[in-house]
């Protein structure tokens, strides 16, 4: 059995106290405790304490340290069961601690997939453009259920989907090259949207809602500039009839639509 001889409070943390005891003739630190085990075992000076209600307040202290390490954790932003049991395991917490605090999490409030899942798409929507399929994978990699991510996503119907395609398309429109077709833009663009999660289904409906002037300037213009790169590629190495064939083909696969591409050749030709 032994003595608390002193009990004093730290000095880089006010809410954490060290603990003295007397064995024999010598008085030695025990433990450090936080504030709430100190007020619920009525520690004080004098108290005596055996060895099982040591090992009890160790443990005790140490599982209030994992709780208070995932209050920490939360205060920057919410996360998933998953996220919060993967920290809590790379800072080498004790398993039966690990569950515990995110049982007494769960039941406060603190943890809850369901409003994490729609929180996440809510703020992946406004600073990302992420579409349905790049948010479902995101989720699943934090741990979410499949069932819960299709709940959240429900408010994320097509329709909704469309109008942000839309609103960022127009805003695209302005950083088109004249040196590219309006066809192969408009490619570069739905390749961009279809790796920020939406459904090729989606955006090609999305694409026919915006309406893209194709300027007759700004077109002839890219296919004179492309047109004169690939004809330096194909001069030596081909004549007649298939010079001009692989010259179409190339533009072709540029996104020049064959009117223009046959109206470039022959004016090339006169």
């Amino acid at each position: 059995m032994a003595v608390i001889a002193k009990i004093e409070i730290q000095k880089r943390n006010k809410s954490r106290y060290n603990v003295f005891l007397t064995k024999g003739h010598s008085v030695e630190y025990a433990l450090s405790v936080d504030e709430d085990l100190l007020i619920k075992h009525r520690l004080t000076k004098g108290l005596e304490i055996n060895e099982d209600t040591l090992i009890q307040l160790i443990d005790e202290d140490e599982k209030k340290k994992t709780y208070n390490l995932a209050i920490n954790y939360l205060s920057y932003r919410m996360r998933s069961v998953h996220e919060m049991k993967q920290y809590l395991e790379k800072k080498e917490k004790e398993q039966n601690h690990i569950n515990e605090v995110i049982y007494e999490l769960l039941q406060q409030g603190f943890l809850n997939d369901q409003e994490f899942a729609h929180a996440y798409i809510r703020s992946k929507q406004l600073t990302l453009m992420r579409g349905p399929l790049k948010l479902k994978q995101e989720l699943l990699q934090k741990g979410v259920n499949d069932a819960v991510i299709e709940a959240a996503l429900a408010s994320f119907s097509e329709e909704v989907q469309k109008e942000k395609i839309v609103t960022w398309l127009k805003k695209q429109q302005s950083k088109k090259s004249s040196k590219v077709s309006s066809k192969a833009f408009k490619e570069k663009l739905s390749n961009q949207l279809v790796t920020k999660g939406y459904s090729q289904r989606v955006i090609a409906e999305a694409l026919q809602l915006v309406d893209f002037p194709e300027e007759l300037t700004e077109e002839w213009e890219a296919i004179c500039f492309q047109g004169d790169k690939i004809k330096r590629k194909l001069e030596g190495k081909y004549t007649g009839w298939e010079y001009e064939q692989r010259l179409k083909q190339q533009l072709y696969r540029k996104g020049f639509p064959m009117d223009v591409i046959e109206q470039y050749i022959s004016e090339g030709d006169n």
